[in-house]
């Protein structure tokens, strides 16, 4: 899901940038729907990270800041959209 039109106006978007907002929520929100969306995130990272080793087969690291390197505005936008995504989730199971 991309949120990509939320970011035009960066600093008005709820308050803040995506970035401060979710650290809000994620330093304010419950512990435990915290922990969950967390290790979540970190499961799909880690088995992205084994599917770029089985595609690239060479140092995933290296390939990922090549990446970055050479689409870092795409990066950034995707970036504020995990952001956007996670901190919805939180949101939508707290009390």
């Amino acid at each position: 899901m991309s949120y990509s039109a939320l970011f035009e106006d960066e600093e008005d978007i709820f308050g803040g940038s995506p970035r401060s907002k979710f650290m809000d929520v994620v330093f304010n929100a419950n512990n435990d729907i915290v922990r969950q969306e967390l290790e979540n995130f970190i499961e799909k990272a880690a088995t992205m990270e084994l599917m770029l080793e089985e595609q690239l087969g060479e140092d995933v690291d290296d390939a990922i800041a090549r990446y970055k390197n050479s689409h870092l505005d795409d990066v950034n936008t995707k970036t504020k959209s995990i952001f956007v995504e996670i901190m919805g989730s939180i949101l939508s199971q707290s009390e």
